[in-house]
């Protein structure tokens, strides 16, 4: 076997010669969600992808791919804040099935964890999604430092990570939400929650934020990696400012995403919690992305009452959305309750490992 890495180079736009590399890197990205789920529904399209890998305003990202002949057969993205006191690095390796086993996820982790290194940084993080029925693999189990949840040892990723020095510091709890028929049920939920509510109010916004909650936004942001529960992670600060929100904004929306946010705020008119739905295009699913209630602000039910707010904004945007899917750290037993209140049901689970 003849397999070549090397970086890939992001294409202007796709549809070009100068795209077809890429292009392929993404349908082997595409390939494998659906082996990994059945189908597409976690799959970025090539445009999305583009867009996201292309946005290096605040993160720094390289792709690496492995080619046999002219196929793709392995794909590395690697990526980090860009900020010059971070630590981190982060990369997802994944190789197609007839490729497993000879050395390909070896040599792809070995240039992104190359390119860590020539960024100076001391940590590596890696991660990995299963659906719910891997988790009945027989034999001995991982613990993650926090939580009640664990995870087989002898999964080949897992056995992966751990054969090049990686530890098990988190798992996070996969879940979804259907929501057909049920607009009428969310309306009425967040109905009740509003005549029982606190001096906080809920607003929203679709794709971009208004300028006058701008700033605050930017700085609840900064909270989500300060204020969730993070396991056995070391995770660098991310820093968040009006521009990098917007960046954010621009980039969601120009690989085809809309972005629809609810969001309380508190009596001084500071952001006191928020949540984002991302809703992906050529699909019928929304993704909750972050959602956090500021560490100050706890206690006044936020977290319930800005999702379901969003719920009964997405009814009322796309009802073409079927389902929700989210993800949380399995010792988040607060966000976890909000979820199973509103008929969240488990499908699979995140393993983040680190190493450094």
């Amino acid at each position: 076997m003849n397999v070549e890495i090397r970086r890939v180079t992001l294409p202007e736009r796709l549809g070009t010669p100068e795209a077809v590399e890429f292009e392929r890197y993404a349908a082997l990205a595409i390939d494998i969600e659906v082996e990994r789920w059945g189908d597409d529904r976690f799959a970025y399209t090539p445009a999305e992808m583009l867009a996201m890998y292309r946005d290096d305003d605040y993160e720094v990202k390289r792709a690496f791919a492995a080619w046999d002949g002219e196929r793709c057969v392995g794909r590395a993205i690697a990526w980090g804040e860009r900020d010059a006191a971070a630590e981190s690095g982060i990369a997802i390796v994944e190789v197609a099935p007839d490729h497993r086993r000879q050395g390909v996820g070896s040599r792809l982790l070995e240039h992104a964890e190359g390119w860590f290194a020539e960024l100076g940084r001391r940590r590596n993080t890696g991660w990995i999604d299963f659906p719910l029925a891997a988790f009945d693999h027989p034999g001995p189990r991982l613990h993650a430092p926090d939580g009640d949840a664990s995870l087989p040892a002898e999964l080949p990723a897992v056995r992966f990570a751990l054969a090049h020095g990686y530890v098990l510091a988190q798992l996070e709890r996969a879940s979804v939400l259907e929501i057909s028929g049920r607009a009428d049920e969310f309306r009425a939920a967040a109905e009740r929650a509003e005549a029982e509510a606190s001096d906080y109010r809920i607003t929203g916004w679709i794709d971009q934020v208004p300028d006058g909650l701008v700033d605050s936004y930017a700085a609840a942001r900064a909270r989500m990696v300060l204020d969730v529960p993070a396991g056995g992670l070391d995770l660098d600060p991310e820093i968040w400012d009006a521009e990098r929100v917007r960046v954010h904004e621009q980039h969601s929306t120009r690989g085809g995403r809309t972005l629809l946010v609810a969001a309380a705020v508190a009596p001084d008119g500071s952001i006191a919690g928020y949540t984002e739905l991302e809703l992906p295009p050529e699909k019928t699913i929304a993704y909750q992305s972050d959602t956090l209630v500021v560490a100050a602000h706890r206690g006044h039910g936020l977290g319930m009452r800005v999702k379901l707010a969003n719920l009964v904004r997405l009814a009322e945007l796309a009802p073409d959305r079927t389902a929700v899917y989210t993800w949380n750290a399995d010792e988040n037993e607060h966000m976890l309750a909000i979820n199973l209140a509103l008929g969240f049901e488990q499908h699979g689970f995140g393993a983040e490992f680190q190493r450094g």
